[in-house]
Formats: C-alpha cells, sequence, structure tokens
C-alpha cells in the first residue's frame, strides 16, 4: 500500500490538491497535526474539485501517534536529503510504503530526520529555487512509486 503523509502541512490548496491526486491513485494520505487550516475550508474543498469524499484519509495528533499507528517503510522527502529519489527501490508492493513530505516553510524537523538518514531523499532541482511545490513533489514521488 502506498501512504502519502504530510507533516503539520500549512496550505489548505496544496492539501486539496494532493487529496485529490490520492483519490485518483488509491494511496492513503495521513495529516500530521496541527494543520494551518480546517478540514471543511473553503480552499482546501476548492482544490479538491468533488473528490475529497474519496480520498481515504487519517488525522494524527503528532508525529509520535501516527508511528505508533503505521508500520512499513518510511522515505522522507527533503532538501537536506544526500540521494535523490530515483536512487531507491519502490518494487516490493506487498510492504507498506510511507512517503513523508514536511510543511512548506520549514519541512520536516531536523530531530526526525537524523533518525532515518539512509531514507532521506530529494527530488533533483537546480539552484534557482528553494523548494518546489509540496503539491507537485507529492505528485512526482506518488508516480514514481506506481511506476
Amino acid at each position: 500500500m502506498i501512504n502519502i503523509v504530510l507533516y503539520e502541512p500549512e496550505i489548505p490548496q496544496n492539501t486539496g490538491n494532493i487529496m485529490r491526486t490520492c483519490a485518483g491513485t488509491g494511496a492513503v494520505l495521513h495529516l500530521i497535526e496541527p494543520l494551518g487550516f480546517k478540514m471543511d475550508e473553503k480552499n482546501l474543498k476548492r482544490s479538491g474539485v468533488n473528490y475529497l469524499d474519496r480520498c481515504d484519509y487519517r488525522i494524527y495528533k503528532n508525529y509520535e501517534d501516527f508511528k505508533s499507528k503505521n508500520v512499513g517503510v518510511y522515505y522522507f522527502l527533503t532538501r537536506y536529503g544526500k540521494k535523490p529519489h530515483t536512487s531507491f527501490d519502490y518494487t516490493n508492493k506487498e510492504q507498506n510504503i510511507y512517503l513523508i513530505f514536511g510543511k512548506e516553510s520549514t519541512g520536516i524537523p531536523k530531530d526526525i530526520l537524523k533518525e532515518h538518514l539512509d531514507n532521506c531523499m530529494r527530488i533533483p532541482m537546480n539552484s534557482n529555487i528553494r523548494s518546489l511545490n509540496l503539491s507537485n513533489c507529492v505528485a512526482v514521488m506518488l508516480y514514481e512509486v506506481l511506476r
């Protein structure tokens, strides 16, 4: 099972778009609080069009709550990742795969990343920008795993 994990997402439009992508691919979405918006917010609904009710999603109080309820392989997307996302093997579909993305403003906390350095990865980009849009990163990674 492919799982998308958003650590403290802040922008409802990104999350709505990700929910739509998850609905279209069958991926489960995990949201780790605090969220920067309410789940009934207009911008979330607008970006998810009419597909939000088709998204299988779960909400957790914090990262520890998420970890205690989900077993599998965790992959962390971060600009600090030493290896590109294409250097990992996602072919074992028998295991739960969790693609973990940080909040838009600050990413995944370094104290979480340091526990998983071997599974930290980056999506290559040039030096013109600091980061890619969160919903675009989720789509890139989700389709890489599905490939």
